[in-house]
Formats: C-alpha cells, sequence, structure tokens
C-alpha cells in the first residue's frame, strides 16, 4: 500500500501558499542585475555595434581552427586544470603556471575572490565609475561596497585609502578602466599596494592591458609575482577576440591560487575554449594587428568628435567615453535614439553615473565613420 502524503512531504504549491516559498538571502534582491550593452535591434539590415569593446578584427584565425577542433570531442571532459592553456599563458608572460587559474571569464574570477574572502561584515572598496561586477559580487556574499571618488574620471589612490577601516578585505581597481578608459601608472598602483594592509586583497583587473602602449603602465602580474595580497585577472573577450566563449584567467599568490581551485567548478573551462584560447595567445602577429588597428583609430576617433563639440575622456583602451556638453543642447539620451534608428549602437552608461554620456567601441573603419557620420548629423540637425 501506497504511503499516505504527510506534512514532512508537502508540495511546491502548498509551501508557496502557506508563505514558506524559498527566499534569498537578504540583500540578494537589492542587487541591481547587470545589463548588458545591447546586441539586437527590431527589423532587418546590418547592425554597427560599437557597444561592448569587442575587437573588431575578430578572432584570431588560428583560434577559430583550433575551436572547430575540438568538436569530435565534444562527448569528452576538458582538462579540469586548463593545464595546456596555462602553460601558453606561463610561456608568454614569463610567469609560474601553477599560479595561473582560468575562469570562464574574468568575471567568474572575480566573483570567486568575492565567495572565498568577503561576507557579512567586511567592506570592499572600489572606485566611483569603477565596472559594475565588483558592487554585484560584493553584495553578493553580504559585504558592504564602498566607493571612492575619482578625480578627473581616474581612480584616486588617496581616495581609496581614506576609506580603508579594519573591516575592509579587498580593493578592486579596473586598470584601465571601464568606461572611463583612464589608468593609474604603476608607481600610484605601487602607492595604493604600500598603504594597504597586508591583510586586505588588491585586485588588479586588467581586461584592457594589451591596449595600453603607455610606458610607465604595468598590468600586474609582476606585482602579484612580488606579494601576497595582490591578484591580476585577465581576460580573452577584448583583443583575443573570444568573449562568446567566457575565458579570462587569474595570476594570484600560490595560497590565492590554491584557494580559487579548491572552490571553483572542477571543469569550469571547456575543451574548445582552451583549445582556442592556447591558439590565440601563440599567435602574436593577430595580437599585434589588433594594437594597431586601435592605435590609429582611437586618437582620430577622439580628434573628430572633438570637432563636433563632444567631448572624451582620454582613453588607453579600445573605447571612448564621449560626454555631451550641458551647453549644446543636445542629450546623450536623444542621441543614442538617433543612431539606434540608423542602426548603430553604443553603451548608454547612467549606470556607471554618467547619465549624459555615450560609451563608444573603437571598430572598424567603415565601423566608425558610420557612427561618427551619425553623430555629425545628430549634433548639426535642428
Amino acid at each position: 500500500m501506497a504511503a499516505q502524503p504527510t506534512a514532512a512531504k508537502l508540495s511546491a504549491a502548498s509551501i508557496a501558499s502557506a508563505g514558506r516559498a524559498p527566499a534569498p538571502r537578504p540583500g540578494i534582491l537589492d542587487i541591481a542585475a547587470y545589463v548588458p550593452g545591447k546586441s539586437a535591434l527590431p527589423g532587418t539590415g546590418p547592425i554597427v555595434k560599437l557597444s561592448s569593446n569587442e575587437t573588431p578584427l575578430g578572432p584570431s584565425p588560428k583560434a577559430l581552427e583550433a575551436f572547430h577542433g575540438e568538436a569530435p570531442k565534444l562527448a569528452r571532459y576538458p582538462d579540469g586544470s586548463a593545464r595546456l592553456l596555462r602553460e601558453a599563458l606561463a610561456a608568454q608572460h614569463n610567469l609560474d603556471a601553477a599560479r595561473i587559474v582560468c575562469g570562464t571569464g574574468s568575471d567568474e574570477l572575480l566573483n570567486l575572490l568575492a565567495v572565498a574572502y568577503l561576507g557579512p561584515g567586511d567592506e570592499a572598496i572600489y572606485s566611483e565609475h569603477g565596472f559594475l561586477v565588483y558592487k554585484i559580487a560584493i553584495l553578493a556574499r553580504g559585504a558592504t561596497p564602498v566607493v571612492a571618488p575619482e578625480t578627473n574620471h581616474t581612480a584616486d589612490v588617496d581616495a581609496i585609502l581614506a576609506r580603508v577601516t579594519p573591516a575592509t578585505r579587498m580593493v578592486f581597481l579596473a586598470n584601465p578602466n571601464n568606461p572611463t578608459g583612464t589608468y593609474l601608472p604603476i608607481s600610484e598602483v605601487q602607492r595604493l599596494h604600500a598603504g594597504l594592509p597586508s591583510d586586505v586583497m588588491l585586485v588588479l583587473d586588467a581586461a584592457y592591458a594589451e591596449y595600453v602602449l603607455a610606458d610607465d603602465y604595468e598590468a600586474g602580474a609582476a606585482f602579484a609575482s612580488a606579494h601576497e595580497n595582490v591578484v591580476m585577472t585577465r581576460t580573452f573577450s577584448k583583443i583575443y577576440g573570444l568573449a562568446s566563449l567566457r575565458l579570462g584567467w587569474a595570476y594570484c599568490p600560490n595560497a590565492i591560487a590554491d584557494t580559487l581551485n579548491r572552490i571553483r567548478g572542477p571543469f569550469n573551462v571547456t575543451g574548445p575554449s582552451i583549445a582556442a584560447g592556447v591558439a590565440a595567445v601563440q599567435d602574436r602577429g593577430h595580437v599585434e594587428a589588433a594594437i594597431a588597428h586601435n592605435e590609429a583609430w582611437l586618437g582620430r576617433t577622439a580628434e573628430e568628435l572633438e570637432r563636433l563639440g563632444l567631448a572624451t575622456t582620454p582613453s588607453a583602451a579600445n573605447f571612448l567615453l564621449v560626454h555631451f556638453p550641458d551647453t549644446s543642447g543636445r542629450t546623450a539620451l536623444e542621441a543614442d535614439e538617433f543612431l539606434l534608428q540608423r542602426r548603430i549602437i553604443l553603451r548608454r552608461v547612467e549606470a556607471y553615473g554618467f547619465p549624459n554620456a555615450l560609451r563608444m567601441t573603437i571598430g572598424t573603419e567603415e565601423e566608425n565613420a558610420a557612427a561618427l557620420d551619425a553623430l555629425r548629423g545628430f549634433m548639426s540637425a535642428s
């Protein structure tokens, strides 16, 4: 005879109706979900998408070949340690492969650092216009986000250090920063680190490092090699053109690498991603071509925008933060609507504290020209 239902075997519907439905931890529903840049528009026809800081050159042909070569192996689990990718990165950057942790984009690694080192009662600091994922990762762990004001849209070391308290456990620094494109020279990063207690982790998010040509910049690998409380994160989503594969890596002190490896998914990086990543790292010619293209168009695009009366924040990355002066009588919202009607997508950045600015990725020559022509029309329209 079948057992009769008991009070301990309530249906999901009865639990919900009794007010006992599962609920997230306090604070989770206060988190504003990350909203990516637009990638699609209604209707048909080509789109000029300059909203997500993707490389206009696309991935290396060698990376594509390696990716497709993994198709016969899709029934097999990938190497859980991503050894070949870690070794390729170590060889390229002269690092210790054992201290590299690979992840599903650098976003996963930033979140894993928060999982491992933040909790209720802890504080983590990031700059005023810093990457939105930092706040989400901090709040998701029940910790308190602390915002340090910037100076000229650039992280301010003194402002960050002034907000360090006994509860501070982590400082996130996007260098260069998104969406401003500004960066701190290595001397300022060193000064920031020197002012932090040894039990506070400095996370250097260097997603755009490959684009920076300034002599006073360092991504942070050497810094992470020399200190027990510094982590550098990197991504394959930008200059390597592998955004859809969600691939990133971190260079850590041994103890932090060991911690991350204990809590990450056992197969968090796919086999096709590993293969494509190895090929992308080894194709230096493709990377150099992407750097050269960006160098040629970043300054030229900024100059054209300035001629239209649009201010830009000096950028070391592959995008420009475009400001619409109050005196122009034109707003970023109006410009965005004007551009979308012409199937041109830039990134609105109100969530970053810039209600009257748009972020423009450096695209192909044709894409840059189309966006500039449209903005020219917008600024001259009566």
